[in-house]
């Protein structure tokens, strides 16, 4: 997500005024020299030690609790340190001792407007009766009010500021930012821009504007233009220092940082990357942003942390968004983002509660079409044919939507209007992009009922929309292949695929080499599968060499995947064999998901023997005896299933994952006995080593 700026109000506090707290020291960590104290105080405050000033005045406030100086400084430099909720306890105090002074009142609003609290704002707003400051109660109620996204309100009052000043034609960029109107909205920005030189803020909602408007190549010219003169202007800052793996003091939340837009500027910069796919670029935004503390971090890139981590750190993702639905203000973005992560990670009931829990927030920040979406999967569980044609109306309301861009698309071309193509075929790609994952959970159903011949059916409806979506392409791929009669289908739908990434190869998915490796075998097509083994083979020695450190599985999973087609086709020597060729050497290809692929053959192979269909020679009985013994001495620290990544959060859910990909696998050997769930709670027994020793308990037994 990104943040953009309310309407200006125009002032910072004052700093009450010379010769405040004179006195001698006091006593405590901070000394400070007899006859200097006002001296050093606003010293501190001149070199931005706003901290060390809270720790001096906090010792003279329990001597004299009403000094109006001490706690003037007080609220100003909480205030200088974004800390507005502790700025605003200490601008009430003021008001109460000194209610002649209006200054304070005015900057007790603020403090709570800053801090997100608009009704106490409001009403303490309403107190301010003097002519004096009605200019900047104006300009401070048009900005509650639209932090209360009461439009019409703030728009009144702006109306009523001179209208040629910076301040309000930037205060109606914001209104027609806030109505969707970006490119007008941009326009006045530019023009405040002219009017007042470069302006990190301005800057920013200019690039803001181009982001919402898909323009990511002007937004980050500005981007650019920010970071570079917050580097050039404020080294101090540390920009990029985290990426690099500098260890650096943070920096903390000054109003310097706030000015330079710094962090604003790389949240904007993550989100672009994030649309754009470029997951890695990313998040080196977030890490190149002046470096914090955790629990100093702003609700926006504490959300986009969580989002772009999601796939490596879910416990993280999961305790961060929690935490953010109960901060003031949070994100808008956090609650939906909370709803489809707990739905796409199968935890059903959690957002189920979730959802009910907090209706207001649905009503409010969820658009139509996640609301649907959502509906319809909650029902997913329960009632499994309501919640398909749920996903049926809304895939039919996308359908409608991409025929229309569609038809508009053509009219303009006819038209030869450049623009009006340009605008609709971004809104087509955006559309495309809500469609997908209806799709995908439409066609969940039947997938997760092993119907796959329903499953093409829905895709083959889609394809004059998704045809050239990669995420749609690779999951008719995969229902081809597991309808088993239709590898050379699936192979003109996974060869696109690798062929795009074949300079890169270790970059496309494990799983979809490896089906593509069995239906080349599948269709007698042994050498191409032996040629793409060869150049994934070529490049892991190639990545070895580079970073000897680096774990690479693709060549690991591909061979496990064609051991397990055999051991599924009954061949279960062969397969076998294959399977423990492909986890050495095993203190590199051993791991929690190739684990997972070896075990399921082998307890297959028991249930095979135990029941005897089949014999297995001594030799091979040995080596997997020995097998098992290699893997409990390289296994120890490797868990045996990866933990609910909710587990530490909320000490429940249902294990399992959901990707916008369907999935897909070989054969289904028996799985082990053992209760995965029961195993990941025992964090004793949760370790490659205890199955290992497990599994070859059970063949001894066979064996004897």
């Amino acid at each position: 997500m990104t943040s953009y700026g309310p309407p200006r109000t125009s002032m910072v506090p004052g700093t009450s005024y010379p010769g405040a707290g004179g006195g001698s020291a006091p006593a405590g960590f901070f000394q400070v020299p007899e006859g200097k104290y006002t001296t050093t105080i606003y010293s501190y405050i001149r070199d931005g030690r706003f901290t060390d000033v809270i720790k001096i005045l906090s010792t003279e406030l329990n001597t004299t609790p009403e000094s109006r100086p001490v706690l003037s400084l007080m609220a100003y430099c909480y205030f200088m340190l974004q800390d507005f909720q502790q700025a605003a306890n200490y601008y009430e105090q003021l008001t109460r001792f000194y209610p002649e002074v209006d200054s304070y009142r005015v900057y007790y609003v603020q403090s709570l407007y800053k801090g997100g609290l608009y009704d106490e704002a409001q009403k303490a707003c309403a107190m301010i009766e003097n002519a004096d400051t009605s200019t900047k109660i104006w300009k401070l109620q048009a900005a509650i009010k639209y932090g209360m996204d009461d439009l019409p309100g703030c728009k009144m009052l702006i109306d009523q500021l001179p209208p040629s000043e910076p301040d309000t034609i930037i205060n109606r960029a914001c209104l027609l930012f806030k109505e969707g109107k970006y490119e007008e909205a941009c326009a006045h920005y530019l023009d405040a821009l002219k009017m007042l030189g470069y302006q990190a803020d301005l800057s920013y909602n200019v690039a803001l504007c181009h982001y919402m408007l898909n323009q990511y190549v002007s937004a980050l010219k500005f981007i650019a233009d920010i970071i570079e003169k917050g580097i050039r202007n404020h080294p101090e800052l540390s920009v990029g220092m985290a990426t690099e793996g500098i260890e650096v003091r943070s920096v903390g939340n000054s109003q310097l940082l706030h000015e330079t837009y710094l962090v604003e500027a790389f949240n904007l910069k993550a989100a672009i990357e994030y649309h754009l796919k470029n997951l890695e670029a990313a998040r080196e935004a977030l890490t190149d942003m002046p470096p914090r503390n955790e629990q100093e971090l702003d609700p926006v890139t504490l959300h986009n942390q969580a989002l772009m981590n999601m796939e490596t750190d879910p416990t993280d993702g999961f305790e961060k968004l929690n935490f953010l639905l109960h901060q003031i203000p949070a994100p808008p973005e956090a609650f939906g983002n909370l709803l489809l992560l707990y739905i796409k990670y199968q935890y059903i009931d959690l957002a189920a509660d979730l959802l009910a829990e907090n209706a207001q927030l649905a009503d409010v920040h969820l658009d139509p079409y996640i609301y649907g979406f959502v509906e319809a999967s909650l029902l997913r569980q329960s009632s499994p044919e309501e919640s398909y044609n749920k996903f049926d109306d809304l895939a039919n309301k996308h359908a409608d939507m991409l025929r229309k861009l569609t038809k508009q698309v053509q009219e303009a071309r006819q038209n030869h209007d450049e623009e009006t193509v340009k605008r609709v075929v971004n809104e087509y790609d955006d559309a495309v992009e809500r469609y997908i994952p209806v799709l995908m959970a439409q066609a969940k159903i039947y997938w997760d009922r092993d119907n796959y011949h329903m499953v093409e059916k829905i895709f083959r409806k889609s394809v004059e929309f998704c045809n050239e979506h990669d995420v749609w392409k690779l999951n008719v791929a995969h229902v081809l292949f597991m309808q088993e009669s239709k590898y050379k289908e699936a192979i003109s739908f996974y060869e696109p695929i690798v062929k795009k990434q074949y300079e890169n190869i270790l970059e496309v998915t494990a799983i979809v080499l490896a089906n593509l490796c069995v239906s080349y075998i599948m269709t007698s097509q042994n050498e191409e599968a032996e040629e793409l083994m060869r150049k994934i083979e070529k490049e892991e020695e190639r990545l070895a060499y580079e970073d000897p450190t680096k774990r690479t599985y693709h060549l690991c999973i591909v061979n496990l995947v064609i051991g397990t087609l055999y051991c599924a086709k009954g061949n279960y020597e062969f397969g076998i064999t294959r399977i423990m060729k492909s986890l050495e050497p095993f203190n590199k290809k051993l791991g929690t998901d190739t684990w997972y692929y070896a075990k399921r053959c082998f307890a297959s192979l028991f249930e095979m023997l135990a029941k005897h269909m089949i014999l297995l020679k001594d030799s091979v009985f040995q080596e997997i005896l020995q097998f098992f013994d290699t893997c409990e001495l390289h296994g120890r620290q490797i868990p045996a299933v990866v933990n609910n990544p909710l587990s530490d959060v909320m000490g429940g859910g249902n294990s399992g994952s959901a990707q916008q990909s369907t999935g897909a696998g070989t054969g289904q050997p028996a799985n082990t006995a053992t209760s995965a769930s029961a195993r990941a709670r025992d964090g004793g027994r949760n370790n490659v080593s205890s199955e290992a020793r497990l599994l070859k308990s059970l063949y001894l037994r066979l064996y004897n």
